[in-house]
């Protein structure tokens, strides 16, 4: 049980947002280090193995397969030549490592003789005063994870999302981190769904409150219908954004804590099923989003359609009203001779205000049916 209560207290502070941490790659390190590589560790018993200078992928390998233990190593979007040693060191697939070098993958699992590849999209809420229909919503990265016996390795792509405080917190815990590779790969699983269940509340608080905009009573005075349609289709495109990341995972994560694999330590294993239940959770609360903007997009559009229709009846009613001064003035300016009224004392007045009655009985009419 001990173990259990260590490994919720590594993985659940990671819901605090690492966006100060660049992940850049330090200067120091030897030159014969690849640039995209963040960090390099050997980790014995829990603990990381202190050398007093910064190894290099290839001395982490030697060191770990000559006193035990495994090798962590982080990269940030390697190029294929900076990837190409290190991907020779740990024989890794060539397919999986194509993909890694270029990015833009669906989350998945896949499976070689000697490690699992595994994709995660990560997804990190942009902050913004107000939504308009050019706001940026969500930003996505991706984590690509090599497992194999005695190695774990990180791709990272996107400038959000550093594993460096995560690293930290998974050392400060050595009974977790001698379960091996796959004590890393559950701590970065859960980290990535517990950045979605923190980005979903987020983006809630906006579909809210373009919901409670869209169907404010105090809008109706005055305030044009419809002019919401812009910002209710970007926070769509952004969820279906959200959406790509979340859904294509539930079947990696399901497969992880249901079927028995070598390289998953059987401790470890059991606590993917809290991944995959929080997940679940998630693609039910971004399908929801997904449905309740389709519907504040229809009433939004209702909403415009019936004020063109207010707009038209208004329009309507006001051309009935001018059209019998229009039809007076179009008999009287016709000019004949042997029309008596004009040579009466009192046929401009009269007509006049027949006209004028006519035109407020009208008015009266219509205002009284709503029209005006």
């Amino acid at each position: 049980m001990s173990m259990i209560r260590d490994l919720r207290a590594v993985v659940r502070p990671s819901r605090v947002s690492l966006r100060k941490d660049g992940g850049t790659y330090d200067a120091t390190r030897s030159p014969a280090t690849p640039s995209a590589v963040v960090d390099c560790a050997v980790y014995r018993d829990g603990r990381r193995v202190e050398t007093g200078t910064p190894l290099t992928p290839h001395e982490a390998v030697l060191l770990a397969r000559r006193d035990g233990g495994f090798v962590w190593i982080g990269l940030h979007e390697p190029t294929e030549a900076e990837f190409a040693g290190i991907a020779g060191e740990f024989g890794l697939h060539p397919l999986a490592v194509e993909d890694a070098v270029q990015a833009h993958q669906r989350p998945k699992l896949e499976r070689y003789d000697d490690s699992l590849f595994t994709v995660f999209k990560t997804i990190h809420y942009v902050e913004h005063d107000h939504l308009d229909a050019n706001s940026e919503v969500v930003e996505s990265g991706e984590v690509m994870c090599f497992t194999g016996r005695d190695f774990f390795i990180t791709v990272r792509h996107g400038g959000k999302g550093s594993l460096r405080a995560l690293r930290h917190r998974l050392q400060d815990d050595p009974e977790l981190l001698a379960k091996g590779p796959s004590a890393v790969l559950h701590a970065i699983a859960d980290h990535v769904v517990d950045g979605y269940i923190a980005v979903a509340d987020a983006v809630q608080d906006d579909i809210d409150e373009v919901e409670t905009e869209v169907f404010s009573p105090g809008r109706r005075k005055g305030t044009p219908r419809g002019t919401d349609a812009g910002r209710i289709y970007q926070l769509k495109r952004e969820v279906l954004e959200f959406k790509r990341a979340v859904s294509p995972l539930l079947r990696p994560m399901q497969l992880l804590s249901e079927r028995p694999m070598r390289l998953i330590d059987p401790d470890i294993q059991k606590y993917f099923r809290d991944v995959a239940d929080h997940l679940a959770r998630v693609q039910e609360q971004v399908l929801g989003f997904d449905e309740l903007l389709n519907s504040i997009l229809q009433a939004n559009l209702a909403q415009a359609s019936v004020a063109q229709n207010e707009d038209m009846r208004k329009i309507t009613s006001w051309a009935a009203i001018i059209a019998v001064p229009t039809m007076v003035c179009g008999v009287y300016g016709m000019n004949f001779d042997y029309m008596p009224e004009t040579h009466w004392k009192y046929g401009y007045p009269v007509i006049m205000g027949v006209t004028v009655t006519i035109c407020l009985g009208i008015h009266r009419m219509l205002k009284r049916n709503g029209w005006l």
